[in-house]
Parts: structure tokens; sequence; C-alpha cells
């Protein structure tokens, strides 16, 4: 890999965790003082946030081991912070969403995080392997 491929994978993944850690803690007002549409809760931008910490964080992985593309490692950090805020929000949010939404809330979490679960399962059993 290139210093200019791996300087732009550090540089686009600092920007990824910076917005990510932001967005994740979404402090009161944050929108209205940017001028956007606020949220009437945190629970969107903070999922939002996850996953761009988690993309932050694939794509430093990658550039300390000279890839250029996020790839499994990549998806499983993606899916464990974007798994991970939505089940924190689903066991201690107190989110107003009716039987059917948390059913549909719990059912993306669970999934994301057993696919990760599964992925890094598969990854370490091909990475035990001979060649």
């Amino acid at each position: 890999m290139t210093d200019t491929r791996k300087a732009l994978l550090v540089i686009d993944g600092a920007l990824n965790v910076l917005f990510g850690l932001v967005l994740l803690a979404f402090p009161t007002g944050l929108a209205v003082s940017l001028g956007l549409p606020p949220a009437a809760s945190a629970f969107y931008p903070s999922i939002l946030g996850a996953v761009l910490l988690g993309i932050g964080l694939a794509l430093f992985v990658d550039s300390v081991r000279g890839r250029d593309g996020l790839g499994v490692r990549g998806a499983i950090l993606i899916n464990l912070l974007g798994g991970g805020v939505l089940l924190g929000w689903l066991l201690c949010g107190r989110l107003q969403v009716p039987g059917h939404g948390l059913a549909l809330l719990w059912a993306v979490a669970v999934a994301v995080l057993g696919l990760s679960v599964a992925e890094a399962l598969r990854l370490r059993r091909s990475s035990n392997r001979l060649p």
C-alpha cells in the first residue's frame, strides 16, 4: 500500500471517528447550533454515530494491516458498534415505540450482533488453519 493510500485511510478513519463520537454523544442543541433539523430523540443520531465510529475504526485497522478495503474485519467492527448501541437503547433507553417496533428493533439487534459473532468465529477458525 502506498503512503498516500495509507494517509487517506487514516484521515478518513479520523474523520469518521470524530463525527461518530460527536453523534454518539449527541449533545443537546448540537443540531440547532449547526443549523440542522433537530432530532426529537438521540436514538437515530447515536445509531449513526456508532456506525460512523465503526467505519472509522475499521479504516484504522485496515491502514495498519496494509489493506485498501474494509473487508470482513471492518464489517464486524461496524456491526458490533451499531448493533451494540442499538442494544444499549433497547436495554436502557426507555424508547417510546409500539410493541411491534420494539420487536423489529430487537430482531435487528440480535441479527446484526449474531452475524458479527458468526463472522468473527469463522475468521478466527480460518486464521488458525495452516496454509
